[in-house]
């Protein structure tokens, strides 16, 4: 029969690729951090979906209007991501 009582923890935080386990638990099985590739290739494909959304069923305006303004604020956002990442910091 397996015992009850739990394994004692080490008090000593793991760092793994300089992330502190303690603020970021799942650095200690290898996720900390973002995959910037990976959101700007869906940051791309998103802002040309909405635009291909125009085309459609409907018959007003206004669905377009917001279909544009929100790809364009995508676009907008990822250009500035790619000037800001130009710049040595």
């Amino acid at each position: 029969m397996a015992g009850t009582q739990l394994e004692p923890s080490s008090s000593d935080p793991i760092v793994a690729a300089h992330v502190d386990t303690a603020e970021v638990p799942s650095a200690a099985w290898g996720w900390s951090g973002e995959a910037p590739k990976t959101f700007r290739f869906f940051g791309w494909f998103f802002a040309v979906f909405l635009l291909l959304m125009i085309i459609g069923n409907h018959t007003g305006l206004v669905e377009d209007l917001w279909l544009i303004g929100c790809a364009a604020l995508m676009v907008a956002i990822l250009v500035r991501d790619i000037v800001l990442r130009r710049k040595p910091r």
